[in-house]
């Protein structure tokens, strides 16, 4: 039996449960990552006792992101639909959502965040989307980075893959709290305190549902939709297996114009 590489904790008294990317590679999201975690999240889904589900990540970094060598057309389909399936059920849990964000949080971990209700992160984090330099795009990000940071911020982020600090990502409004560097469980056990663990937890589930109806309606109505870009019209191009394969060769990519990456 392999070791899994997400893991379950439940605290205060059974009030929270903190689930935690647990892969040592850093908590890459490939096809087995998101099988456990996906049976983390279906456990959770009848628990209308708990006022907090924090998303969280065991050692330095919270995720480099999904996968790169699932990215190539055999896999890309299924890997696609692994993480957008966890994203809805994320969008689906009976209480607020918390993700805990230190170190690099890139791509695939980003976008499993960005389906969390509130985010708190170390003011050194790196939070990004860098797909657009393997010459691809990151569908579940374009559908609800806009949500939280408008049209432009979002594009900014996505059309030149930078990365922003925690502290530029409160600014924009990405994250909702900060922590100073290395106080992130201590930051996150204080806000659990203050804010959720004396409050009803029926309270929070209605509220929770109720902030998260314009996420949910972008995941239903528009995640299907850049899936199937992603996979019918992007995939059918050139340029996105070979920013894959020069991404996995430690090599420039040479896009199909002749220009260099």
């Amino acid at each position: 039996m392999t070791d899994k590489r997400a893991k379950l904790e439940l605290t205060d008294e059974g009030k929270v449960a903190r689930v935690f990317l647990a892969d040592p590679r850093p908590n890459i999201l490939d096809l087995a990552m998101m099988q456990d975690l996906t049976e983390i999240l279906d456990g959770l889904a009848d628990r209308r006792d708990l006022v907090a589900v924090v998303l969280g990540a065991e050692g330095p970094n919270f995720s480099f992101g999904a996968s790169v060598p699932e990215h190539l057309p055999d896999q890309i389909g299924r890997a696609l639909t692994g993480l957008h399936g966890l994203i809805g059920r994320l969008l689906e849990l009976p209480a607020p959502t918390i993700a805990a964000v230190r170190g690099q949080c890139l791509g695939g971990g980003l976008e499993l965040v960005l389906a969390c209700d509130l985010i708190l992160a170390e003011e050194t984090a790196s939070l990004g989307v860098p797909e657009i330099k393997l010459g691809v795009f990151p569908p579940a990000a374009s559908a609800l980075l806009p949500l939280r940071l408008g049209s432009g911020r979002a594009a900014a982020l996505i059309l030149t893959g930078t990365t922003w600090t925690g502290t530029e990502a409160a600014a924009a409004g990405l994250v909702t709290r900060l922590a100073l560097d290395g106080d992130l469980d201590s930051a996150l056990n204080a806000w659990l305190g203050h804010e959720f663990l004396h409050r009803s937890p029926v309270g929070l589930l209605h509220a929770a549902r109720a902030v998260r109806r314009s996420s949910q309606r972008a995941v239903a109505e528009q995640l299907p939709e850049l899936e199937r870009q992603y996979l019918d019209e992007l995939m059918a191009e050139p340029d996105a297996v070979e920013g894959i394969r020069a991404f996995l060769d430690k090599r420039e990519p040479q896009w199909s114009t002749g220009g260099r990456g």
